[in-house]
């Protein structure tokens, strides 16, 4: 199954550095740090514009589509179905 681009479920603004960061296989915080750079580097417009405009075509999280993360409230006490 191919991997799409989604934003993320574990999100700190609209889910576009985690969705980014699930999609490349690397740690959220990371992606998050270099967005911050580039903006503090290149300015305030050109990293925003691109960042809303990812926002707003990349789709949201749909757990049914095949994604595998886990489940922070699951616990290895909860009910299996």
């Amino acid at each position: 199954m191919a991997k799409k681009l989604t934003k993320s479920k574990n999100k700190v603004f609209l889910g576009v550095c985690g969705g980014i960061a699930d999609y490349l296989g690397v740690d959220p915080t990371m992606i998050r740090l270099i967005t911050v750079v580039l903006l503090a580097f290149t300015g305030f417009f050109p990293i925003t514009i691109i960042y809303l405009v990812a926002a707003a075509i990349m789709p949201d999280y749909n757990h049914r589509e095949g994604h595998h993360d886990h489940d922070p409230l699951e616990g290895e006490f909860t009910e299996k179905k």
